[in-house]
């Protein structure tokens, strides 16, 4: 089971856990704060974290998220298990339950306004143009409990709002205060792309050239076994038998040897030692 409790949040439970409706599928819902209003002429200072953190356990508690980061220093502070509704948007008597309409529904709100100034004299228009610090390590745990990166209504690029209750009600995914139902909020405005895992290194085709130094009489190794196979099918087989296919020899070096001759080397250049032209000629399977 993932963690109910994000790995290195600072846990601040307040309590009256409730169950989802497991019936519908998971989501992720991006808050920003908003507690500040500013403009590009006038900016203001950001709201110390902990003022925040001091609200969500006192007087607002009843409207307290999963999550509150800072995308400024990476500090996250959790009220609630993964598993339990939180309190951030506004849930209508007889319609959706929007705190609990999915396996999970995992609030976050960001510790953010437009046109905050941070202490160091910097000024963000928007939460996407904040170094969002810990972003990688928030995404992966709310992936961890089945809520796909996407956005079924759009990732927010503005203040504009998109509703449509039919899409929150049957797909799951992040979702924008600013798209659900039976709300009016239009925030967060913008929220940072998801950052993929890196793609891993492609095992190249054929093998690289391992070095003069490893054609040495007595070496083992399957890419000698591969390359007396390559050999072979190359019509320069002059092997006396095809035992200790894998260990270096003279067989390798007459049948290197005649490669490189069909190459149209001579000389002291088809001396039985593989090069690196010639070897990557051969195309020896990357074993």
């Amino acid at each position: 089971m993932p963690d109910l409790w994000m790995p290195g949040a600072v846990r601040a439970d307040v309590g009256d856990h409730a169950a989802c409706d497991t019936q519908y599928p998971p989501k992720a819902i991006a808050h920003i704060t908003w507690d500040k209003n500013a403009t590009a002429a006038k900016p203001v200072d950001l709201v110390p974290f902990a003022n925040l953190k001091s609200y969500f356990t006192g007087g607002g508690v009843g409207m307290a998220p999963h999550i509150l980061w800072s995308p400024f220093t990476g500090e996250f502070t959790q009220f609630y298990p993964a598993d339990s509704r939180s309190k951030s948007v506004v849930d209508l008597a007889g319609g959706t339950r929007t705190n609990r309409a999915g396996k999970v529904v995992i609030q976050i709100e960001a510790l953010f306004f437009p046109y905050c100034r941070t202490p160091d004299g910097k000024v963000y228009a928007q939460l996407d143009d904040t170094p969002y610090k810990g972003w990688q390590q928030l995404q992966d745990w709310v992936t961890s409990w089945g809520v796909p990166q996407a956005w079924p209504m759009g990732r927010p690029t503005d203040f504009s709002p998109h509703r449509n209750e039919h899409v929150w009600e049957t797909e799951g995914g992040w979702y924008a205060h600013a798209e659900v139902p039976e709300n009016t909020h239009v925030d967060p405005g913008s929220w940072p792309e998801f950052i993929k895992a890196p793609t891993p290194p492609q095992k190249p085709v054929y093998e690289p050239f391992p070095g003069t130094s490893f054609f040495k009489a007595g070496h083992r190794s399957p890419i000698i076994a591969a390359m007396h196979k390559r050999l072979v099918a190359v019509g320069c087989n002059h092997y006396a038998s095809s035992a200790n296919a894998d260990t270096w020899g003279p067989g390798d070096e007459r049948s290197y040897a005649a490669w490189q001759r069909k190459l149209n080397y001579s000389g002291s250049a088809a001396d039985g030692i593989p090069g690196p032209t010639s070897w990557g000629k051969l195309h020896v399977p990357n074993v």
